[in-house]
């Protein structure tokens, strides 16, 4: 995470900066990418992570591709970010989340 940037405030703000890097995102091999948690509820304090369910394109769900996505969207927020799979979302939660998340347009 990077000092240099102040930590995002706003659900907002998220959403401009997963739209603005939407070319890059896309380049990972993510298909869907959308904020849920603290941020949507507008709950989020100084201290709230954020809370990211994405979706790869088949075969690009790699090591490499999810760590750069952490990497950039920590860098880029100067929060701590929690990428989650919707294939990796657990029966119990995972329809919360669905209800709650904000998808992001990533087609330009």
């Amino acid at each position: 995470m990077s000092s240099a940037i102040s930590p995002v405030a706003t659900k907002a703000e998220v959403l401009k900066i997963l739209s603005d890097f939407a070319e890059t995102i896309r380049k990972l091999g993510v298909v869907q990418i959308g904020l849920f948690g603290s941020f949507v509820r507008n709950q989020q304090t100084p201290e709230s992570d954020l809370d990211v369910l994405v979706d790869f394109a088949e075969g690009q769900a790699t090591f490499d591709n999810y760590m750069d996505l952490c990497f950039l969207l920590e860098d880029e927020t100067g929060r701590k970010v929690d990428v989650v799979t919707t294939r990796s979302l657990s029966p119990f939660i995972g329809p919360h989340i669905i209800n709650e998340v904000e998808y992001v347009n990533l087609d330009r």
